[in-house]
């Protein structure tokens, strides 16, 4: 069964070049240039993720965004923002921490847009097949839930941050590059995005919700990397 992609901008044009590009891929594509249509359509139609424009009349995206990922509940469904304006890294960090999965920049390939789609896909059916509870000594991930507890306190995190602790905690005392987090978890290529400033104020920001004593078990690796001890 193909997967389906939901699309949603105002920009017909745009709609059309993404839609042929998507189908020609292989997936089943929806579409609409109504935000409040969108959602409706996210709700019924249950799509494996969404591609939306961040600007928009009525509804922008990052309302759209943050209203898809509360209703499609413990499964989670991947969202991708489109924008020509989120450009400053205070733009982008607003837009993971409501939700986005990915984000594009107008203009923008095709060719980058599918590899996106694949990569979010990618990350999302993985995590569905690791289902089972992550734990280590005082803390403890649902990965199906998509909740944190420490010290059986339940501690609220972005869903990066909540993937970024899920893949530190896979890995003990394996050191982990800023290159393969931007990539595991936000779906960068490497190559075209290493920006590892995106990664220090995550962890900064999870490591602070974690506690002193928590926090200390992820140590920093001068010029390499990321660890859990």
């Amino acid at each position: 069964m193909k997967e389906r992609i939901l699309l949603v901008d105002d920009d017909r044009q745009m709609l059309g070049v993404m839609r042929r590009h998507l189908e020609a891929r292989g997936y089943s594509v929806s579409f609409t240039d109504n935000p409040s249509e969108g959602l409706i359509l996210a709700r019924d139609l249950k799509p494996a993720a969404v591609i939306t424009d961040a600007e928009m009349p009525g509804m922008d995206g990052l309302t759209l965004c943050r209203a898809v990922k509360e209703s499609a509940g413990r499964g989670g469904l991947p969202v991708i923002l489109i924008s020509g304006k989120m450009t400053d890294e205070e733009d982008i960090l607003s837009a993971y921490d409501k939700g986005a999965d990915d984000y594009l920049i107008k203009p923008f390939s095709m060719p980058i847009m599918l590899a996106k789609v694949s990569a979010v896909l990618r990350r999302y059916s993985a995590q569905a097949e690791a289902g089972e509870r992550i734990k280590s000594e005082g803390i403890e991930l649902n990965p199906e839930a998509r909740t944190v507890s420490v010290k059986g306190s339940p501690v609220k995190l972005t869903r990066k941050e909540f993937d970024l602790l899920a893949l530190l905690l896979t890995s003990p005392g394996k050191v982990l590059s800023p290159s393969f987090l931007l990539e595991r978890v936000w779906g960068h290529d490497p190559a075209d995005y290493n920006d590892t400033h995106t990664v220090e104020v995550h962890l900064s920001n999870l490591r602070k919700k974690l506690g002193p004593e928590l926090s200390a078990r992820i140590a920093s690796v001068t010029g390499v990397g990321y660890k859990f001890d």
